[in-house]
């Protein structure tokens, strides 16, 4: 998957899905080393379990219902909707109704590549 950092293209056809938690696949999409785009599949009662991490994540909700939490703050989500995660604020989601959610992360995720 290094192969594809900073490539013009990445075709989901040629990703790979990988289970993220119960209910859920994660695809790395197109990235670079300052920015990574990443699909997560949910199937519905899916979680997110609640972590962090070091980059700051914007996550569009491409389809389905989604609870997040957010530091303290819970919402309910759908369609449409967008949530910024900055860096080291703890987070997590559990699935309503499956759906699908875009990911962007900066800087990109390391630990999401397999070589």
């Amino acid at each position: 998957m290094t192969e594809r950092n900073g490539a013009n293209w990445c075709f989901w056809k040629d990703t790979e899905a990988e289970k993220a938690g119960e209910g859920v696949e994660r695809r790395v999409l197109a990235f670079c080393d300052e920015l990574m785009c990443v699909e997560n599949t949910f199937e519905k009662g899916g979680i997110g379990a609640m972590h962090h991490h070091p980059h700051t994540q914007i996550t569009y909700v491409a389809s389905g219902r989604f609870r997040f939490t957010i530091g303290d703050e819970v919402k309910e989500v759908g369609p449409g909707d967008t949530l910024c995660k900055q860096n080291d604020i703890v987070h997590g989601c559990e699935c309503l109704e499956a759906g699908v959610l875009v990911d962007f992360f900066t800087p990109m995720r390391k630990d999401f590549l397999k070589d």
